[in-house]
């Protein structure tokens, strides 16, 4: 039984799907304009463990996620024009990056993948049934959402009129029949991608592009809506006030799970504020299933501070469970306790405790818990490789052969015979600078990755 917290209830819930046969999930994918950051991985990697969880209680046949593809967006237009690149070059790159990154996490393709550009008919559909309910308006080559004409408008986040009307982030336009108003449809020059309609052409706004894509693929109302904190609004009370419209009071989801937000220093990673770091940049510097832990090591609606102790932390763990694990076969039977802890509301933290208990008892001998131990890693997507693939990794970064590694430990050993502990210190910074960490020890110096 698994119990989720459901962030329109504010509360935790027995997870009870439409159709057991088909349960449905959607979660706010990337819009491909720039690398993906680690921030943007966070759900990927949060919602790919609930995928995982369901498939493991559903069956993978009857378990469907959708994570859609945002490729219609005004900072794609300016990022494909500052490089000089169609629009079509640049979604389609940064797409097969982002795919390719995805997967390096250890994340599996989702049911479903789709692209605004292959969704125009059903959000023009859209918008004209909620024109013809009453729930928007056509005003100088736009078409807008009517926010009046939905009385529960802002429950969901939790905001009032007054906070909704004061808020920054509203843009007021003169053809707006009310301030709170927001685009459904938009006009398009020559220059910029669109699309005929009965309103001109143009181009779809962000809100509206979601909820024709869930409609599409998963019905009008599904089990799962997923993404991160910051898309509670406007984006998801947009997409609800759409929907439920569109639909006759039908809801748009039974269940809301949002991951708490990632920060560096203290402050929410964005593109906006610059302190982003690149997930091919850390792939460059650490496998990715050190990525995938350290992610997971915080239960996923807390926020996370993302550091390079906590890098290390996750690969010193890793270590330990590959060496527990050896090449065991996974039990067919998964750790109730492990289980218990991931259908209380994805517990992972707790999952982990379970699975540190396990590692204990393989490393005194426990077959029995090694294959265990293996079965839960691969249930998270981890402990998928072999001991030996696990222990050569190599980062990117670390430019010296194996016999050049060698060669300035033999050199380093010799300089601390000869006392001359300067060049010793010298030594050992130019392996750590090349990601290289030495370790003395009774039985000599041994070296790992950094």
């Amino acid at each position: 039984m698994i119990e989720i917290y459901n962030t329109e209830s504010r509360r935790k819930e027995v997870f009870a799907p439409i159709d057991a046969k088909r349960v449905r999930m959607y979660v706010c994918g990337p819009t491909v304009y720039a690398l993906a950051h680690i921030g943007n991985a966070r759900p990927v990697i949060v919602f790919d463990a609930l995928f995982r969880l369901l498939r493991h209680h559903y069956g993978r046949d009857h378990v469907f996620y959708a994570r859609n593809v945002t490729d219609v967006e005004d900072k794609i237009n300016a990022r494909a024009k500052e490089r000089g690149i169609t629009i079509r070059e640049l979604t389609e790159e940064t797409l097969r990056i982002y795919r390719e990154d995805m997967l390096a996490l250890g994340n599996l393709a989702p049911s479903f993948e789709p692209r605004v550009t292959e969704t125009i008919p059903e959000i023009i559909a859209m918008i004209a049934a909620l024109i013809a309910n009453g729930h928007a308006y056509e005003a100088e080559g736009h078409v807008l959402f009517s926010v009046p004409s939905m009385p529960s408008y802002g429950s969901f986040s939790g905001r009032s009129t007054d906070e909704l009307l004061a808020g920054a982030r509203v843009d007021v336009a003169p053809y707006k029949r009310s301030p709170m108003d927001f685009v459904l449809w938009k006009p398009s020059d020559a220059a910029t991608p669109g699309w005929d309609s009965p309103w001109g052409r143009g181009r779809p706004g962000w809100h509206i592009e979601c909820s024709a894509m869930a409609e599409k693929l998963l019905g009008d109302t599904f089990d799962i809506h997923g993404g991160g904190r910051d898309l509670m609004f406007p984006h998801h009370e947009n997409e609800i006030a759409q929907s439920v419209c569109a639909h006759g009071g039908a809801k748009l989801s039974n269940y809301w799970m949002h991951n708490g937000m990632l920060q560096m220093g203290g402050e929410k990673m964005a593109k906006s504020v610059g302190n982003v770091v690149a997930v091919r940049d850390l792939l460059a510097e650490w496998p990715g299933e050190v990525i995938r832990l350290q992610m997971l090591m915080t239960h996923y609606r807390h926020p996370l501070d993302w550091t390079e102790e906590g890098s290390r932390t996750a690969r010193t763990i890793l270590d330990r469970w590959y060496r527990a694990a050896g090449h065991a076969a996974p039990a067919n039977d998964m750790p109730a306790a492990f289980i218990a802890a991931l259908d209380d509301d994805l517990n992972t933290p707790e999952a982990f405790a379970v699975m540190h208990e396990l590692a204990a008892e393989a490393l005194k001998g426990s077959t029995a818990a090694a294959s265990s131990l293996k079965a839960a890693g691969n249930l998270l997507g981890l402990l998928e490789k072999t001991p030996e693939e696990w222990a050569s990794w190599r980062p990117a970064k670390m430019a010296l052969s194996e016999a050049d590694i060698i060669a300035r430990i033999d050199a380093r050993n010799a300089a601390r015979k000869a006392r001359n502990f300067a060049e010793a210190d010298r030594l050992r910074k130019e392996l750590l600078d090349a990601g290289i960490v030495l370790e003395d020890g009774p039985a000599g110096t041994t070296w790992k990755p950094a």
